[in-house]
C-alpha cells in the first residue's frame, strides 16, 4: 500500500506542482508589468500587411522629441518620459569577447536611463550613466558575467560598436524576465542605437482626473494617424503574450507527462489490489456467508481506495509546493528570476489534485473490486481464489486483437497518407492509442507466449531457481501485463523519440549533403548581420564568394484570388551556385531573371505552372507582379515553404535600406583554398561579432544535432517519472506475490531450495518481467518512431535512422530494473522461518 501512495503522491506532485509554478510565474509577470506600464504609451503605428502589424527587419520605429512636450500638454497628464530601446544591439564584453546576456531566447533591452513614476528597476550601486562613454547593466546580467563598477562593456548595434563604462548597477524591484538591460543617457542612446534625434515611445503618467481611455483618445486626437497609443492594460496585455506563450507550452508539456504517469500508476494501483482481493479471497467469503452484499463487498474496496486517493493526493499536493519551488530555482539558474516566497496555489491546484489522484485511484481500484463483489461465498470459502474467468479472458483476447489490429492498421494507412501529412498525422495519433490500449489489452496473452520464449534459457543457465523463475512469470498472465505494461508505456515513448530525432538529424545531415555547396554559414542572431559584419565576411583571406539572404514579410495572392501570409526570401545571385534546388519544373538560374520559387504543394493547392504571375504585397503598401520560375520539389528542410526571389528583383519594390541586414550569409571557400584554414581566418575576421555563430557544414551539421539532442533528453527527463512508478509497480508485484506465495516458499525451502536459489529465483521472474515490458515498449516504439517518419518523409524526413545503440542500452537498462526492483522481495523472501511459512493460514 505504500508503494502505490508513493505512485499516487508522484504523480499528483508533478500536476500540483507544475500548476503551482504556472500560476506564481503568471501571477509574477502579471504584478511587474501592471507595476512598470505608464498610464499611456504613445509609438509609431508600425506598417500593416495583411491587416496585422509587421515588424520590418533592421527598422525601428520612432516617435520625434517633440511628443514629449505635446502629451505633455493634454489635460490630465502629471508627468511624461521619452524613452529609447531596441532589442537589437549585443552587449559584449571585451575582456574575453563573449556575449553578455541570456541564452534562452529572452532578449536584450539598450537604451536610456529615464527616471519614471513607474520603473522596473533602481540604482543599488554606482550612478546613472552621464556622457556618452556610461553605461549600466542589470546586476544579474553583471553577476552572470562577472562584471561590475569600471568594468568595460561593448554595445553592437546596427549602425557599429560602441566602448562603454559601467556607471552603475541596477536591480529589478519585482523580478528579471530573464532579459539583460543596459542603460545609456538619452543623447547618446539616441545616436548610437536610432542614429537620430527621437525616440521609440514617449510613456504618459496621469494626475487621476482622466481615465486611461480618455487619454488615449485625447492622444489620438491630437497625434492623429501614423500613431498608435495604448493604455496601461493593453501594454499588460501585450507582455503577457510574449510571456504566456511560453510558460503555457512549459505547463502543458509537464502535465502532459504527468498525465503519463499517472496511467502507469494506475496499473500499479490494478496490481495492488488485485493482488490484495486475491490473499482476501477467504474472508470476502466469511463477510458474504454472514450476510454481505455484492455492493458492500465492491464499497469496502472502493473505500479502501478512496482512504489511499486523499491521503496519497494530499502528500502529492505538499510534495507538488516543493517541486514549483525547484521550478522556480531552475528558472533562476536560466536567468528568469521568480519568486518562491509568494506561492500561488489557486483553486485549480487542489481541484487537479485531488481530481487526478482521486479519479485514478478510485477507477484503478473498481476493476478488481467488481471482481471481487463475484466471488460466491462457498467457493471463497474453500479457497478457491477468484471466478474462473475463461469467458472474460476470450472477451478481453478478442478485444485485443481488434484494437491492436486496427491501431496497426491505421498506423500503415498513416504511411501510406505521407502525401498528405496532416492525414497521415491525424491517423498516427489514432493508432498510437489504438495499439497502445491494445496492447495493454493483450498483454496477459502476449505474457504467456512471450515470457515463455524470454525464459526458455533459464533452466538451463540456473537450474531449478531458473525454471521456477520463468514459470512464477507465466502463473499470472494478468498480473505480469499490468506490470509489463507500465513499463512498456514509458519505454515506447522513449523508443519513439530517439527513433524520431535520429531519423531528423539523419535526414538534415543528408540534406545538408545533397543541396548545400556552400562551405560556411553565418547567421546573424537576432539583430541579423550588419554592412560591417559583410564587409568582414568578403574580405576573409580564401573566401572566393558570399550569399546573403534576407527575410521580409510579405503576402503572396495567386490567380485563384487566394492570399498567404509567408516571408520572402530575397538571395544574392551567387545562390544558385551554392545550393542545388530540386525542381519539379523550371530551373532554379530563374531566380536571378527576375522571377520566383514556390513549392510544390503550394503550387498544387494553387494550380500555378511555371510562368504563372504572383502578386507578392510587402510592408508598407509595396506590391509587385513577379513570375513562377520553378517549383521546387518537397521533402527538403532548406527549401520547404520557402518564397525564394533575387534581391534585384525584390529590389524594384523595396526600397534599398529594407535590405540592409541579411538574416543569413553562406561563404564558399576559394578554389584550390584549404577550407579548415579559411573557417578560422572568418571566425578571426568575425571575432568583434560574438553573437554570430560560424560554422562549416560538419559544425552545422553538429548543432542540428545538438538541438534535436537538446529535446530528446528533456523528454527522457520527463519520461522519467513515469519510469521510476513503473518500478514502483515491479517492486510491488513482487513484494505482494511473497507474501501471497508465503506457504509456497516455506514448502520449496522445506524440499531444498536454498536461500540463495529462492532470491535468485525471485531476481530472475522480475527481470523477465522487466524484459518483457521493454520488449513489448521496444516494438511499439519502432512502430511509432517509423510510422512518424514515414508520415513526415514528404516534409524533410525523408532518411530513416533506428538507434541500434538506444534500443540495446534501454533492454540491459530494463535487466537491471529487474534486478534493482527485486531486491527487497528476495531479500524479505531469503529471510522467511520455514515452519511459520508453512503454517501460514
Amino acid at each position: 500500500m505504500i508503494l502505490s501512495l508513493i505512485a499516487v503522491v508522484l504523480s499528483v506532485a508533478f500536476v500540483s506542482g507544475t500548476l503551482v509554478f504556472s500560476n506564481t510565474a503568471t501571477s509574477t509577470f502579471d504584478r511587474l508589468f501592471a507595476s512598470t506600464a505608464s498610464d499611456i504609451s504613445l509609438q509609431q503605428e508600425p506598417p500593416k500587411l495583411g491587416g496585422k502589424d509587421v515588424r520590418e527587419p533592421g527598422k525601428i520605429l520612432t516617435v520625434p522629441v517633440g511628443s514629449v512636450e505635446k502629451i505633455a500638454a493634454l489635460p490630465g497628464v502629471k508627468s511624461v518620459v521619452g524613452q529609447v530601446f531596441t532589442e537589437d544591439a549585443t552587449l559584449v564584453n571585451p575582456a574575453n569577447n563573449k556575449a553578455v546576456g541570456p541564452t534562452t531566447g529572452a532578449p536584450t533591452l539598450t537604451g536610456n536611463w529615464a527616471d519614471s513614476p513607474r520603473n522596473s528597476v533602481e540604482i543599488t550601486s554606482g550612478k546613472a550613466p552621464q556622457g556618452e562613454n556610461q553605461l549600466m547593466l542589470d546586476a544579474d546580467t553583471a553577476k552572470k558575467a562577472g562584471l561590475g563598477l569600471g568594468s568595460p562593456l561593448q554595445v553592437v548595434a546596427t549602425s557599429g560598436t560602441y566602448n562603454f563604462t559601467i556607471s552603475g548597477i541596477v536591480t529589478f524591484k519585482t523580478t528579471n524576465p530573464g532579459a539583460a538591460l543596459a542603460f545609456m543617457d538619452t543623447a547618446t542612446a539616441q545616436k548610437d542605437l536610432l542614429g537620430t534625434t527621437a525616440y521609440t515611445s514617449v510613456e504618459a503618467y496621469g494626475d487621476g482626473s482622466r481615465s486611461n481611455e480618455q487619454l488615449k483618445a485625447d492622444a489620438l486626437s491630437a497625434f492623429g494617424s501614423g500613431y498608435k497609443v495604448l493604455t496601461a492594460e493593453e501594454q499588460k496585455a501585450e507582455n503577457n503574450k510574449d510571456v504566456g506563450s511560453f510558460l503555457d507550452f512549459m505547463k502543458y508539456a509537464m502535465l502532459g507527462f504527468a498525465l503519463i504517469s499517472l496511467l502507469v500508476g494506475g496499473f500499479l494501483i490494478i496490481n495492488t489490489f488485485s493482488m490484495l482481493v486475491a490473499q482476501r479471497t477467504r474472508e470476502i467469503g466469511l463477510l458474504r456467508a454472514v450476510g454481505g452484499s455484492r455492493r458492500q463487498v465492491n464499497q469496502s474496496v472502493l473505500v479502501e481506495a478512496l482512504i489511499l486517493a486523499v491521503v496519497g493526493s494530499t502528500l502529492g499536493l505538499g510534495a507538488g509546493l516543493g517541486l514549483a519551488e525547484g521550478l522556480i530555482q531552475l528558472m533562476k539558474a536560466v536567468g528568469m528570476n521568480l519568486s518562491g516566497a509568494e506561492l500561488k496555489i489557486g483553486l485549480n491546484v487542489p481541484l487537479a489534485a485531488y481530481g487526478v489522484g482521486v479519479v485514478i485511484t478510485v477507477l484503478a481500484a473498481w476493476i478488481p473490486a467488481r471482481r471481487a463483489s463475484k466471488i460466491a461465498p462457498i467457493a471463497a470459502l474453500r479457497d478457491h481464489g477468484t471466478p474462473a474467468e475463461g469467458k472474460a479472458n476470450r472477451i478481453r483476447t478478442a478485444v485485443g486483437l481488434v484494437l491492436t489490429a486496427g491501431g496497426g492498421a491505421l498506423l500503415v494507412a498513416a504511411a501510406a497518407a505521407a502525401d498528405t501529412a496532416a492525414t497521415g498525422g491525424k491517423l498516427l495519433g489514432v493508432g498510437v492509442v489504438f495499439t497502445l490500449i491494445g496492447f495493454v489489452v493483450l498483454g496477459p496473452l502476449l505474457a504467456t507466449t512471450v515470457v515463455r520464449v524470454l525464459g526458455a534459457a533459464l533452466p538451463k543457465l540456473f537450474g531449478p531457481a531458473g525454471r521456477l523463475a520463468q514459470r512464477n512469470a507465466m502463473r499470472n498472465p494478468r498480473r505480469t501485463g499490468a506490470t509489463a505494461a507500465a513499463l512498456m508505456i514509458g519505454l515506447a515513448l522513449v523508443i519513439g523519440a530517439s527513433v524520431f530525432t535520429s531519423s531528423a538529424t539523419k535526414s538534415i545531415n543528408d540534406q545538408v549533403d545533397k543541396s548545400v555547396g556552400a562551405d560556411y554559414i553565418i547567421a546573424g542572431g537576432r539583430g541579423g548581420l550588419t554592412p560591417d559584419m559583410v564587409k568582414g565576411i568578403r574580405s576573409t583571406q580564401g573566401m572566393d564568394h558570399v550569399t546573403l539572404q534576407f527575410e521580409l514579410p510579405a503576402v503572396l495572392t495567386t490567380a485563384d484570388g487566394a492570399t498567404t501570409e509567408a516571408p520572402v526570401l530575397a538571395v544574392t545571385p551567387s545562390f544558385v551556385q551554392d545550393f542545388k534546388l530540386p525542381a519539379s519544373a523550371g530551373t532554379p538560374e530563374s531566380l536571378n531573371q527576375g522571377a520566383m520559387s514556390v513549392g510544390e504543394d503550394f503550387a498544387k493547392e494553387h494550380h500555378l505552372a511555371v510562368g504563372d504571375r504572383i502578386t507578392v504585397e510587402y510592408a508598407g503598401g509595396r506590391t509587385q507582379s513577379v513570375p513562377v520560375g520553378v517549383i521546387v520539389t518537397k521533402g527538403n528542410s532548406f527549401f520547404d515553404g520557402g518564397y525564394f526571389a533575387g534581391t534585384d528583383t525584390v529590389g524594384k519594390a523595396v526600397p534599398e535600406t529594407d535590405l540592409k541586414l541579411a538574416a543569413v550569409a553562406f561563404g564558399k571557400a576559394a578554389p584550390g583554398a584549404d577550407v579548415a584554414k579559411t573557417l578560422t581566418a572568418l571566425e578571426d575576421s568575425l571575432k568583434a561579432y560574438p553573437q554570430l555563430t560560424v560554422q562549416d557544414q560538419a559544425g552545422y551539421k553538429e548543432l542540428v544535432q545538438g538541438q534535436f539532442n537538446q529535446l530528446l533528453y528533456m523528454i527522457y527527463g520527463l519520461l522519467g517519472l513515469a519510469i521510476i512508478v513503473a518500478v514502483l509497480g515491479v517492486v510491488n508485484t513482487l513484494a505482494l506475490s511473497v507474501v501471497e506465495r508465503t506457504r509456497e516458499i516455506g514448502l520449496l525451502r522445506a524440499i531444498g531450495l536454498s536461500r540463495r536459489q529462492l532470491r535468485r529465483m525471485i531476481r530472475l521472474e522480475s527481470v523477465v518481467i522487466a524484459v518483457f515490458g521493454a520488449v513489448l515498449g521496444t516494438g511499439l516504439g519502432l512502430a511509432w518512431g517509423i510510422t512518424s517518419q514515414k508520415v513526415l518523409a514528404s516534409n524533410g524526413l525523408a532518411t530513416l535512422a533506428v538507434p541500434t545503440t538506444t534500443i540495446v542500452a534501454t533492454l540491459f537498462a530494463s535487466a537491471l530494473i529487474g534486478l534493482f526492483a527485486a531486491l527487497v522481495p528476495a531479500f524479505r523472501a531469503g529471510r522467511m522461518n520455514v515452519l511459520a511459512a508453512i503454517a501460514t493460514d
